[in-house]
Order: structure tokens, then sequence, then C-alpha cells
């Protein structure tokens, strides 16, 4: 569905959004990459990359590190993907080009369809604010869903 640079994007978004205080918490690249069994030089180019598109800020020296420029609500994973991605307008037909969109579509056309919908619907719908709760230790999903429970799951993750 997406590239490894891609991937590492959203990774490195998800750490910064476990622990989304407003920007009071920075994270350094070195341990993102660590939280994520990634390489340390690989998250720091793709953070540059976020930075510039002005999803995450960063600061240097001591008590830098990054942070989310804005609350994971309001971020898509539509938003990394966007940067590291072509769109894919097609159905990716398996019988080839010319074949799909003449007449009648092939057999599998509508069900290509969905899976492209589907796949872009995950993409734009989907935010960041999940990972607020999704760490280790998180409650059932039926459980994650009420303001009052984020705020009370992120205050104990900070003790």
């Amino acid at each position: 569905m997406y590239g490894k640079q891609t991937e590492t994007a959203i990774a490195a978004m998800s750490r910064l959004a476990e622990c989304y205080d407003g920007g009071k918490t920075r994270i350094a690249a070195g341990e993102i990459a660590k939280s994520r069994g990634l390489q340390s030089p690989v998250v720091s180019k793709i953070l540059g990359a976020l930075s510039q598109a002005g999803l995450i800020n960063g600061a240097r020296g001591p008590g830098g590190g990054y942070w989310l420029a804005k609350p994971p609500s309001e971020i898509t994973i539509y938003d990394v993907f966007c940067l590291f991605e072509r769109e894919n307008a097609s159905t990716a037909c398996p019988f080839g080009g010319g074949i799909c969109g003449e007449g009648d579509g092939c057999p599998l056309h509508s069900r290509l369809v969905a899976i492209n919908e589907a796949v872009d619907d995950l993409l734009h719908k989907t935010t960041f604010d999940g990972f607020l709760t999704a760490g280790p230790g998180a409650p059932p999903p039926e459980q994650q869903s009420s303001p009052k429970h984020r705020e009370s799951y992120r205050a104990t993750q900070h003790r």
C-alpha cells in the first residue's frame, strides 16, 4: 500500500502523537527511532520532511526534540502519505491497460474500485488521535473514544 519512507513517517508521527501535550514534551529523533525499531539516520531524514511540511516542529540542543505542530486529531494519515507517495488513480487492472475502461469493466473492476475507495477513506479519515491510546497498556477500543479517557491515559503515561 505504501513505501518504506511513508511507513517510517507514520511510525514517527504515531510516536509523537502518543505523547502529544501541545508541544511541552519533545522527543529526540534517536528516541523515536529506538521506540519504533527504526534506523536513526532514516528517521532524522523523515522528520526533516515532516517539519518542512508543517506537520511537526523541532528544536535543537538541550531540551530539544520534536513534537506535533497541531493536535493529532487534526492530522490525517493522508497528510503524511501524500508527502512520500504519488496518487494512484488507477484501479490497477490485472488485464493491463485498455481492457478496463473500454465498455464493460473487467471481472475484477468493481472490486478493485471498492478497494481503492476503502484505502482512500482510510487515509483521509484516520487521524493520529487514535495513537493517543494505542500504546502499550492501552484499554480496549470501545473505551478509547472519550476525551476524558484520553486525558486520563496521557496523564498516566507521563509519570
